[in-house]
């Protein structure tokens, strides 16, 4: 039970590092107005969280100290945000 429990930690560390390793400016700089959100999955990753309101999907990636904030609408980029990036 406790090897098990270990290896759940370390995968969860695991992809942690990966979710922000792809946290970068220059992967924010890729996203473009008009991409669609399977386009900017495959930049940044899975979503940390996703909430829809009224047809817009707004998605975030990252944590409180950095992250990056997408906005669809019909599938579409419409607005994006960052913060604390290298």
């Amino acid at each position: 039970m406790r090897f098990a429990a270990r290896l759940l930690c370390v995968i969860g560390l695991a992809a942690m590092l990966v979710a922000c390793d792809r946290l970068t400016l220059e992967n924010y700089g890729k996203i473009k107005s008009g991409m669609n959100y399977d386009e900017v999955k495959s930049i940044l990753g899975s979503p940390t969280k996703c909430s829809e309101v009224l047809s817009i999907r707004s998605c975030a990636w990252g944590d409180d100290k950095h992250h990056v904030n997408v906005s669809f609408v019909a599938d579409q980029v419409v607005l994006t945000a960052a913060e604390n990036l290298h």
